[in-house]
């Protein structure tokens, strides 16, 4: 039976959600971008009242201008390279994916922001949407809060359309296969050692998730727990076998490390210091995966390629390589493109 025009025009909206990231390397603007991040009571949860005045009296006030000046060193002539790499993600997938999927990009914070782009969807009458928060591991300031507000959003609507989530996808063979295609182009073993630097977290954000074991007794490092499956470090040092046993990486030649701390309650080992002791130790030549950043970003291309390639230098080392992230390779459009599929049945 021939397919009525109605029917015909019915689509699913696939929304790419990450992070954020500001509309330009300008003070006001990373100002605006900052209070929206941090004001999230899922990135920091602590008290209304005290949250307020730690992140609008104290946080970004300090950081803002220094804040500026590492969004100057990473901006381009395309602009952010999150955005850019992500819409350029969005269009390859959609052409992968055909004729019955629209793919659209939003960030939690910032342009082009949920509100709108959701709002697009709604007038656009999709009747399902699905939804892939771009983050391999679980955790609530990242999966969490996204999924969360656009369940509060989608539930105003005089109209609900069928809502998918595809969930953390860390061990999935989409992911992992992606990953490793990626990482082959750069020729691990002729390098001394392998960092897998993962984005940190509170202490306090995984013990939450605990019912049990606080995260500094969490024996993740040598096995996956019982309560490891929404444990943020389990699924990290998880993360890490799988990939090492992909590309044939022996143990001893890798370390696991968690960057982008505030504070010394934060997940360790700390990257940074990580760093610092391999190049002590005599290691001239490491490479550095971030398999939790499936697009490259401040984190990525300035703390890790500039910054910490700096104190490697710094301490002995003669060259510590960033491997880019999946960004809009062939091979993450191949596996977003079977997670979505996965997740459609």
């Amino acid at each position: 039976m021939k397919p009525t025009p109605i029917q015909q025009a019915m689509k699913t909206a696939v929304l790419l959600a990450n992070v954020g990231t500001p509309d330009a390397p300008e003070v006001s603007k990373v100002y605006a971008y900052l209070t929206s991040f941090l004001n999230d009571k899922r990135v920091i949860d602590i008290q209304w009242l005290l949250r307020k005045i730690l992140v609008n009296l104290i946080i970004i006030p300090f950081r803002v201008r220094n804040s500026t000046k590492l969004y100057k060193t990473l901006w381009t002539e395309k602009g952010s390279p999150l955005l850019y790499h992500s819409e350029s993600l969005a269009r390859k997938l959609e052409a992968k994916l055909g004729n019955r999927f629209s793919v659209f990009v939003c960030m939690r914070y910032g342009n082009p922001s949920l509100a709108k782009v959701l709002e697009n969807i709604r007038n656009q009458g999709f009747e399902e949407i699905v939804v892939v928060p771009m983050f391999p591991q679980y955790a609530s300031s990242t999966t969490g809060t996204a999924t969360g507000e656009i369940l509060s959003m989608v539930s105003n609507w005089e109209v609900i359309p069928s809502l998918r989530f595809v969930g953390q996808f860390y061990d999935h063979p989409a992911y992992l296969d992606a990953f490793a295609e990626k990482a082959g182009e750069i020729d691990p073993d002729s390098y001394d050692h392998i960092i897998f630097s993962y984005h940190g977290l509170p202490d306090r954000h995984v013990n939450k998730v605990h019912q049990h074991v606080k995260v500094s007794e969490c024996d993740c490092q040598r096995e996956f727990p019982p309560h490891g499956r929404f444990c943020y470090k389990a699924t990290c040092y998880q993360t890490t076998r799988l990939l090492a046993e992909k590309l044939k990486i022996a143990p001893g030649k890798y370390s696991v490390s968690f960057q982008s701390r505030l504070s010394k309650n934060w997940l360790t080992p700390f990257s940074d210091k990580v760093i610092v002791e391999l190049a002590k130790a005599g290691k001239k030549r490491v490479l550095v995966f971030a398999p939790s950043f499936t697009t490259d970003c401040l984190e990525t291309i300035v703390e890790i390629g500039v910054e910490y390639e700096e104190l490697f230098r710094h301490h002995g080392g003669e060259k510590l390589t960033l491997a880019e992230a999946l960004n809009d390779s062939d091979a993450w459009v191949d596996g977003l493109e079977k997670l979505i599929n996965q997740s459609t049945g």
